[in-house]
């Protein structure tokens, strides 16, 4: 049980870091093009942010 465990822990880091170099693409294109993001906060009101702003804060 523990090599499954093991196992299932090292799938979930890729996973997570391909999600992550995914969002970063995704980022910079989207900087590159000067579109926004929207989000959402717990409460559901939306919100809009620059690509360019989350690279500036990436690089800091």
């Amino acid at each position: 049980m523990e090599k499954e465990d093991l196992n299932n822990e090292k799938l979930s880091s890729k996973v997570l870091r391909g999600m992550h170099i995914a969002f970063d693409k995704l980022v910079i294109e989207k900087a590159r093009n000067d579109q926004e993001f929207v989000f959402a906060d717990k409460d559901g009101k939306i919100f809009y942010v620059k690509a360019k702003d989350l690279l500036k804060e990436k690089e800091v």
